[in-house]
């Protein structure tokens, strides 16, 4: 048998008023929402804010023994990234290029 995918499709749920629906929905209109955005607590930061008091929790591993930094770029790349040993130490294929 042939299904029809783009036929409305009916539920129990669709019994709910327009009405009922708009209740349980916040007014984003309104402006009083009463949580704040989960990843800027602080509405936003201006540039050059004071961010002395921001504890920051990195891990930094150490180097990897298929890696190696560039010396033009200085930035960690993999082994198959590497184009030569210069005098000041290993080369990128992209700033040897």
């Amino acid at each position: 048998m042939a299904t029809d995918y783009d036929a409305p499709r009916k539920s129990e749920d669709d019994s709910e008023s327009i009405e009922a629906l708009k209740e349980r929905v916040p007014d984003k209109l309104s402006g009083s929402s009463g949580d704040e955005d989960a990843d800027n607590p602080s509405s936003f930061d201006l540039p050059g804010a004071d961010l002395s008091d921001l504890e920051l929790d990195v891990v930094v591993l150490p180097p990897q023994q298929d890696e190696f930094t560039c010396m033009n770029c200085f930035l960690v790349k993999h082994r198959s990234q590497l184009d030569h040993d210069g005098a000041a130490g290993p080369i990128c294929k992209e700033c040897a290029a």
